[in-house]
């Protein structure tokens, strides 16, 4: 089983890595979050053991030398949308999202790339090889 809890990150409760260190999981966040609630760490270790839990994956802009911090998914989807010159309603009628959504990826995009504006925006990524 591939599971990763990643729905149940660090929640910032104050609780220390040296808990977390105990329930043998790896994953902080869980670790946390079930001490918080009660939850023996030594269950929780039982239970990552038995269905062979892996901690997730930390995603890393090391992937793309040059990204502050790699874009998701969505956010190249909507990036190559951006390259071929659509507008912000052509995206959110294409991808079935809100403009709203879209306008929050776009500046996700702005913010990740280090550009100003959309034009730059694409410029850049194109110097990344993110996109053709």
């Amino acid at each position: 089983m591939d599971t990763n809890w990643n729905w149940l990150q660090d929640t910032g409760n104050g609780m220390d890595s040296g808990t977390a260190a105990t329930a043998g999981t790896g994953n902080v966040g869980l670790a946390e979050i079930a001490c918080a609630r009660g939850f023996p760490a030594s269950c929780l270790a039982r239970i990552g053991r038995a269905f062979d839990l892996k901690p997730a994956e930390p995603q890393t802009a090391a992937t793309i030398p040059g990204l502050a911090e790699p874009l998701t998914s969505r956010e190249q989807q909507v990036l190559r949308l951006l390259a071929v010159g659509r507008a912000n309603r052509d995206i959110a009628a294409e991808l079935v999202v809100t403009l709203d959504t879209v306008k929050r990826h776009v500046t996700h995009i702005l913010a990740k790339l280090g550009a100003v504006n959309r034009t730059e925006a694409v410029a850049r990524a194109r110097e990344l090889n993110l996109i053709p």
